[in-house]
């Protein structure tokens, strides 16, 4: 009888906290851009044909419990293995990031830089994930070089998150 009743309680305690069944009325984050659609072309002033600069981005219903975001811009259609394209952390809570602007703090991509690097795939057509994350606060530069590092970093921070897929072709 009282394992039960311990079940119970736990049930109801994952369901109060929203660990369960999410909370009424929370929305979940969203991620746009004015430049492409989701699962859409890439306009070529954002690759390695144009003026390689990154796209604006638009972040929607950020969790008001949010301290920073970050972001991740990856090709895991790349011949070697995923292509890190951008890596940012410590970006304020804002709801736009400006074309070519820098928002955050910067770590190593797979170009060995700490920039963006658009896409420029050798050949086919590519997916790009545009990947967001509320964090429950700022990370610890120190501890952060790259994309592996700073996943690690905010592994346990991670408030929500959402994605935008853009594609690209030679």
């Amino acid at each position: 009888m009282t394992r039960k009743i311990y079940i119970i309680f736990f049930i109801l305690f994952l369901t109060v906290t929203g660990l369960v069944f999410p909370q009424e009325g929370v929305e979940k984050m969203k991620l746009s851009s004015p430049d492409f659609a989701n699962n859409e072309f890439i306009p070529e002033k954002f690759t390695c044909v144009g003026e390689d600069i990154n796209p604006a981005l638009i972040i929607e219903s950020i969790p008001k419990e949010a301290r920073s975001l970050a972001l991740i811009v990856d090709d895991p259609d790349a011949p070697m293995g995923t292509w890190v394209h951008w890596v940012v952390f410590n970006i304020p809570v804002i709801s736009k990031i400006d074309a070519n602007s820098i928002p955050g703090a910067q770590a190593i991509n797979s170009f060995g830089r700490e920039n963006y690097g658009g896409p420029c795939p050798p050949s086919g057509t590519h997916r790009y994930f545009f990947k967001i994350y509320a964090l429950d606060s700022e990370l610890e530069p120190s501890q952060i070089q790259d994309k592996t590092s700073l996943e690690k970093a905010m592994q346990t921070h991670i408030l929500d998150s959402a994605e935008l897929i853009g594609l690209f072709k030679k």
